[in-house]
Parts: C-alpha cells; structure tokens; sequence
C-alpha cells in the first residue's frame, strides 16, 4: 500500500489558503478532518494568521448543500444556532 500524499489536513489548509471559510461541518464533510480546532491550533502554531467569527447554522448548511445533501432534524432550531468560521487573513 503506498502513502497518501494528499492528506485531509493538506486539503483543508490548501481551502483556506485559497480565501475559503470553513467551519466543523464542512470539515468533516469535505475533508474528514474530525478536529477542526486541532488543525487550526496547529496552523496557528505554524505562522498562519486565522481569524474566526460566529455565523448561522442555516448559513453554514446553505454552503454545504452546494456539494453534499445535509438535512438537520425538522424541530431543529436552524436560525438560532451558530458555528464558528474560520478563514486565512491574507
């Protein structure tokens, strides 16, 4: 078996650098990068500046159901609720 040279972590640094938000679902869902706040601990440890906000979760699931089918629980209260993005300052 040989090694994955294009590792989750790499695809989800190499978003970032493009301009791209990202916040935990899109993590996972995209790249499989279960920590989220993990990688981005790490890339701040490496230098990169990441700042981060608070967004909707209804925004987040609009983003996601561009390239994968996302359905939250019907009573599920999708405009109360936030997730934190994060992105690359340039």
């Amino acid at each position: 078996m040989t090694a994955n040279r294009f590792g989750n972590t790499l695809a989800l640094k190499e978003h970032m650098e493009a301009g791209m938000p990202i916040t935990g679902i899109e993590a996972i869902v995209f790249f499989g990068v279960a920590s989220l706040t993990k990688s981005i601990s790490l890339m701040r440890s490496e230098g990169w500046i990441i700042k981060s906000k608070k967004v909707p979760y209804k925004k987040v699931l609009a983003r996601v159901n561009k390239h994968a089918v996302v359905q939250p629980p019907k009573n599920l209260p999708i405009d109360e609720i936030v997730m934190t993005e994060y992105w690359v300052q340039k």
